[in-house]
């Protein structure tokens, strides 16, 4: 139950803070974050803002929008989504660099040992947004539907990566648990699933007088927080299956998570193939977390 609160309170007050700085878990959120040359920092995030590393980070630089500027060292991977990243001749990115949706700037000198990912925001997704915003206003059922879905999806995806920002080994021993024992996961998910539902409808029957209030409540506080969890688990294990693939022998979980969320809601976007698929996904998911207790054991 600590881990059910600990993962939910972590992802609802990253979404809701602007200036967080969370020494615990070695995360630094913040707008603008400045690492100096002598300075070492865990990982890094920004919402909107600027991050400038002339210093030393060991983990990730995550960046959802604003600028990433590396003069100095990253271990692990540079990830932004709609932002500017600009690696200076000085640069040194041990992992891997993703660019969704923004700018990618390079100097020749600066080194990459890991991938570097740019998907380029195209004027025909700008279009497809402007005419879900029309359709909206005109009353038109598909381009809001449209709209809703990829929202959706992007906070879908940032929830992922700081999920997997905070929680590496969890995710990375669940995702592996997947790939181990593939039926004995999807039998426990399948059975998780049911005993849910039936205790859904149970605590829905009490809840009629009072009793079951509560306990209507917290399950579906528990299924909120599991699905968060085994939906990053899913993305990373497909962004490993394809990163692998691809030739990557030891792909950041970063990349594994970013290539896995494209995956997945591009085939979850198919009509009728993506609800099944969807559903497949959800009992695999839900048998991982459950068997491995949030990746606490394998």
């Amino acid at each position: 139950m600590r881990k059910l609160v600990l993962i939910s309170i972590l992802t609802i007050g990253f979404l809701l803070s602007a200036n967080f700085p969370l020494a615990a878990q070695g995360v630094l959120l913040k707008k603008d974050i400045y690492v100096g040359p002598d300075e070492t920092q865990d990982n890094v995030i920004t919402f909107g803002g600027e991050i400038v590393i002339e210093g030393r980070v060991k983990e990730s630089v995550v960046a959802f929008g604003g600028r990433i500027v590396v003069f100095g060292e990253v271990d692990s991977s540079v990830v932004g989504i709609g932002a500017e990243i600009t690696l200076h001749p000085s640069a040194v990115v041990h992992g891997d660099v993703v660019s969704i949706g923004g700018a990618l700037n390079r100097d020749p000198q600066a080194k990459i040992d890991g991938d570097t990912i740019f998907f380029e925001t195209t004027d025909e997704l700008w279009t497809s947004l402007k005419t879900a915003l029309e359709g909206f206003f005109g009353l038109t059922l598909l381009p809001i539907i449209l709209l809703i879905k990829i929202i959706a999806l992007f906070v879908w995806l940032i929830i992922a990566l700081l999920i997997a920002l905070l929680f590496p080994r969890h995710v990375a021993t669940a995702s592996l648990e997947i790939r181990k024992n593939f039926w004995p996961v999807f039998g426990v998910g399948f059975l998780s699933i049911i005993i849910f539902a039936g205790l859904v409808l149970f605590s829905v029957f009490l809840s009629l007088i009072i009793i079951g209030l509560p306990l209507l409540i917290t399950l579906i506080f528990i299924g909120l927080v599991i699905k968060m969890f085994s939906r990053v688990v899913i993305y990373a294990f497909f962004g490993e299956v394809l990163t692998k693939a691809f030739g990557t022998k030891n792909p950041a979980l970063i990349l594994q998570v970013v290539l896995g969320f494209l995956l997945v809601s591009l085939i979850t976007f198919i009509p009728w193939l993506g609800t099944l698929v969807a559903f497949v996904l959800n009992i695999i998911g839900w048998g991982t977390v459950v068997k491995t207790r949030f990746g606490t054991r394998s």
